[in-house]
């Protein structure tokens, strides 16, 4: 079997390059890979040329435009890599008959209420980030093409910038540390997406009656400011040294630190019919997050 894989080399991407070489063959692509196939999604035709060559059973679509802030100011561009893509490897998908993965947000969802929101709730996205990655998952659909779209939040890894490291290096410079404490979610490490998106592409390609749309995010849930405290605390056990005191990481409402995105409150997801689905248990945010710090700390500098 020939597996397609688009974003190589982001935190999902990267991981998957691992998760899913049992699959089969896979051919790995970004967006600036050397070579006559093409994974720039601002080229469709070269990207279309590029499925109908490599002629995959499975495409996986780990590729988009993250960055939150910046997709307020570039509408097209975020419209183009998060709606107008997965919308043409769907066409192209249904075409040769195979499946597509992608992966979209917990930014489809207003973030109102405090309940872990299923699948089906309404959607109503409060930034250009969200509706155009709501855009695609809707375009997926209508294409008619067998999709599993997993909806994820928080996804950090050991590869790259991320907000643990990002904390663990506050710690060690300053005295006091702010982090929002009125947005809730569950941390999930681009490992364990990865190793859920092989499982379901197993189980669909030998019972394609399970595709559609999942939520797949760790188990629990925190907020920043508890994911920040306990980063810095389990990195302070390790012995490594942390200069702010444990006292000293105040708590702020997310109007105290005002961005161009609205970001929703509410991230939480519920994964009742992943895990019903697939038969999985999803592990506790807490070891993935200190899975990721011993690595990072016991290899050198955060």
């Amino acid at each position: 079997m020939k597996v397609l894989l688009f974003g190589k080399n982001g935190q999902v991407g990267w991981e998957l390059q691992r998760a899913l070489a049992p699959l089969g063959e896979v051919v790995a692509l970004d967006f600036d890979s050397p070579g006559p196939l093409s994974a720039d999604f601002s080229k469709p035709d070269a990207v279309a040329a590029t499925v109908r060559a490599v002629q995959p059973q499975v495409i996986v679509n780990a590729a988009a435009h993250t960055g939150v802030d910046s997709c307020e100011s570039e509408l097209e561009r975020a419209h183009t890599l998060n709606a107008a893509a997965p919308g043409l490897l769907a066409h192209e998908a249904r075409a040769l008959g195979a499946w597509l993965l992608h992966y979209s947000t917990d930014y489809v969802f207003d973030g109102g209420g405090n309940s872990p929101r299923a699948e089906e709730a309404p959607t109503s996205p409060l930034s250009v980030y969200g509706r155009t990655k709501l855009d695609g998952e809707e375009a997926i659909r209508a294409s008619g093409c067998k999709h599993v779209i997993l909806r994820t939040s928080w996804v950090y890894a050991s590869r790259g910038a991320n907000f643990p490291k990002t904390m663990l290096r506050l710690a060690q410079e300053r005295e006091r540390l702010a982090v929002i404490d009125d947005q809730v979610g569950a941390p999930t490490g681009a490992d364990l997406l990865a190793d859920i998106s092989a499982h379901v592409l197993r189980t669909a390609l030998e019972r394609p009656e399970v595709a559609g749309t999942y939520h797949a995010v760790a188990a629990g849930e925190t907020s920043w400011y508890g994911y920040a405290r306990h980063v810095i605390e389990f990195a302070r056990a390790l012995g490594r040294p942390i200069k702010v005191a444990p006292d000293a990481i105040a708590p702020i409402p997310t109007s105290a630190y005002p961005t161009p995105a609205v970001r929703p409150k509410n991230s939480r997801l519920d994964t009742t019919k992943l895990r019903t689905t697939f038969g999985l248990a999803l592990p506790p945010w807490q070891a993935g997050v200190e899975r990721m710090l011993t690595e990072v700390l016991t290899r050198g500098p955060a």
